[in-house]
């Protein structure tokens, strides 16, 4: 009795079973279109888990990591780094060996490479070299931080409020294109022959750049982050700490970087103009002592350290901190 009620039991599954399967698409389409299948509403509703929040955050981080076959090998970072640099450089010195071959300019007006470097190396054998560069860097960068500690919470205020902004907003914008050169005759009326009318000449050139670029990066905020902020209780100085500067970084970096652009710039044309003996010697002074003694080879070579400086400081310092910004605002991948 008991094999026969299993049996019956099986036979009536497999029925059920059967029933179910030959009802299935086109059953659920006809149920479907009468509208008799109703969903649950708890399926409808239920809020998704750890488990699927943690699957989304692998999924998106799987979108933005590369994997390892796409990671760029070492050889081609150097042929698409390094190379294209590299052949530009070869280019124009090619160009300018032959321009000096030519003989469109004496020699001792249109040196070629060669000479140049022969006065490079002169100056490195001689010990001067580092000296001059150690003068010019160590001013550039204590113009750079005092410009930043006062045009950061310039910036703040002209941002931030609207009566300053309108006071000495434009005059900000007028200060930043005014070439910083012309700053230097009327700095050395007040400060004389010192290093204070090199200093003051920066500052002039870089505080501008520095606060307007700040003032940039607080205008791109999008209101909901202050007032976000404002609702936590993130005001005053925690409000700037926590909320406005981070926000504003992209713009605040940007205005940081054409600050030192200028802080150099203006470094330069301060030492090419207030020349002294008492002042020392940096590149800007070196440039000056080699046109008074009509060495172009020693110009030249000095607009080249210069450069070198200029495009090594951006290098080093400033395109790191762009692409950690930029990263880790999902701007930039990995590579």
């Amino acid at each position: 009795m008991a094999s026969a009620d299993t049996e019956s039991a099986l036979a009536d599954s497999d029925s059920d079973s059967a029933d179910s399967a030959a009802s299935g698409p086109a059953g659920s389409a006809g149920s479907d279109s009468a509208g008799s299948v109703a969903v649950r509403p708890e399926a409808r509703t239920r809020p998704a888990g750890k488990a699927d929040l943690a699957g989304l955050e692998a999924g998106l981080d799987a979108l933005e990591t590369r994997s390892p076959k796409e990671r760029v090998s070492l050889t081609a970072l150097l042929v698409s780094k390094v190379l294209p640099p590299l052949i530009a450089i070869v280019l124009v010195v090619t160009a300018w060996q032959l321009a000096a071959v030519s003989g469109i300019k004496p020699d001792y007006v249109l040196p070629g490479p060669l000479d140049v470097w022969r006065s490079v190396q002169g100056m490195w054998l001689d010990g001067t070299l580092l000296g001059y560069i150690w003068t010019s860097v160590s001013r550039g960068a204590l113009g750079f931080v005092v410009s930043v500690a006062i045009g950061t919470p310039l910036g703040l205020l002209v941002a931030r409020v609207k009566v300053v902004r309108a006071a000495i907003g434009p005059i900000l914008a007028g200060l930043q294109s005014l070439p910083s050169v012309a700053w230097v005759p009327a700095a050395i009326i007040w400060f004389g022959l010192s290093d204070a009318t090199i200093y003051a000449v920066v500052l002039l050139g870089a505080v501008p750049s520095i606060a307007n670029g700040l003032v940039a990066g607080v205008d791109q905020i999008p209101p909901l982050y202050l007032r976000a902020a404002r609702t936590i209780g993130a005001t005053g100085v925690n409000g700037v700490r926590h909320v406005l500067l981070p926000a504003a970084l992209p713009g605040y970096l940007a205005g940081l970087k054409q600050g030192w652009a200028f802080s150099w710039r203006s470094l330069m044309a301060a030492e090419l103009i207030a020349n002294s003996p008492d002042l020392g010697t940096g590149l800007g002074q070196l440039l000056e002592n080699f046109r008074t003694y009509s060495d172009m080879s020693g110009v030249l070579a000095t607009i080249i350290l210069i450069l070198i400086v200029g495009i090594g400081i951006d290098l080093l310092i400033f395109s790191p901190l762009e692409r950690r910004v930029l990263r880790s605002r999902g701007l930039l991948v990995r590579g």
